[in-house]
């Protein structure tokens, strides 16, 4: 006899069993507009992504459940088709299982529970879940401005059901340091000379610590961390030019403009900013949507998160990040969540959208 699942993994299943890598969401979109207008429920399915509301009974604040549709590539390594869904010892496997599916699914389910309800006492509920999420051509900007005025919202991303009251930002920078090229047999002859490797190498040493005397309170000090070397013409052959890419993870308390002055300060290569639109993000102290999170889960922990997300577009907002999977396991070979907390995340969201539209 086949096993019957609870409705948030049956639809976590087709969600998987849905191809849709960044670019190519129209299938999975779809999914998610049939299965919710079956349900009854108030959709709009656009090029921005699918947007689903549940009004309350008298005005008030609107609460966003928010997250994404698309995955990464799958990749390889797999033991497992990615885009077929496998349950093994209570965990679904699968390319986006736990980035995002499984907040897609169980923010769905809790919208279908509390209009089942009755509804919010006030307010309204919204489900806003974009394309190109994992690309830097999220949609999420367009979404969000033709859904209305948002005043909270829970960024399904995967926390373990843990809190991330704040999130690192995300700068790109490429640091190029100039040089003379010449055979490199004559490379010890006197004279004004400069090897830009040697040149780059004594700024990457000097990256540790310029950023350690103002942590930020729950993510610390900036992260400043070289991932890409490029430089030379041939082997034999000084380098007239050097370059590193740095991947800043910053915080609130070092804003992306002065983490570049300090570089270009600090530093004799020169400072090319490629990307800094990444903003960090952190939840207000006096958060009453962390408040009521609480309530619910009151041993869930919280936390500074290292990736970003698509709470940048709602930073102005009392906004935290939550979901159900492992961090860790996104975008790796044989990807999986926890089908416990997929229910219970499910749980979560209606009982918080519940406390905070009342």
């Amino acid at each position: 006899m086949a096993l019957t699942w609870p409705a948030e993994i049956e639809l976590l299943r087709e969600l998987v069993a849905t191809p849709s890598v960044s670019g190519d969401e129209g299938a999975v979109g779809e999914l998610v507009e049939r299965t919710v207008r079956e349900w009854g429920l108030d959709i709009v399915r656009d090029d921005a992504g699918v947007r689903v509301a549940v009004a309350g009974r008298a005005p008030g604040p609107t609460l966003a459940l928010v997250s994404h549709l698309d995955v990464v590539p799958p990749g390889e390594g797999w033991a497992r088709d990615p885009f077929t869904p496998s349950i093994e010892e209570n965990r679904l496997y699968g390319r986006g299982s736990g980035d995002a599916k499984a907040s897609v699914a169980a923010m769905l389910w809790a919208a279908r529970d509390l209009a089942d309800a009755g509804g919010p006492e006030r307010g309204r509920l919204l489900v806003v879940l974009g394309y190109g999420e994992e690309t830097r051509h999220t949609s999420m900007p367009a979404a969000l401005a033709r859904a209305g005025a948002v005043d909270a919202a829970i960024v399904g991303e995967p926390t373990n059901l843990e809190f991330a009251v704040a999130q690192r930002g995300l700068m790109m920078v490429d640091l190029v340091a100039r040089g003379d090229q010449r055979h490199a047999g004559y490379a010890a002859d006197d004279g004004s000379f400069t090897n830009a490797v040697v040149a780059l190498a004594r700024d990457l040493v000097r990256l540790d610590g310029l950023f350690g005397g103002r942590p930020h309170p729950v993510l610390g000090a900036p992260t400043v961390t070289p991932t890409m070397l490029e430089g030379g013409v041939s082997r034999n052959v000084t380098p007239p030019q050097a370059k590193a890419v740095l991947d800043v993870r910053s915080t609130p308390a070092w804003p992306h403009e002065e983490i570049a002055a300090v570089l270009r300060r600090e530093l004799a290569s020169d400072v090319i900013v490629t990307s800094d639109r990444l903003v960090p993000c952190e939840t207000p102290p006096d958060s009453r949507l962390v408040a009521a999170a609480a309530a619910v889960r009151p041993r869930a922990r919280q936390y500074g998160s290292p990736t970003c997300s698509d709470w940048v577009f709602l930073r102005h907002v009392d906004a935290f990040k939550c979901g159900p999977g492992t961090s860790r396991r996104s975008h790796t070979p044989d990807e999986y969540v926890d089908l416990h907390e997929v229910s219970a995340a499910r749980q979560f969201y209606a009982q918080v959208a519940g406390a905070y539209l009342r």
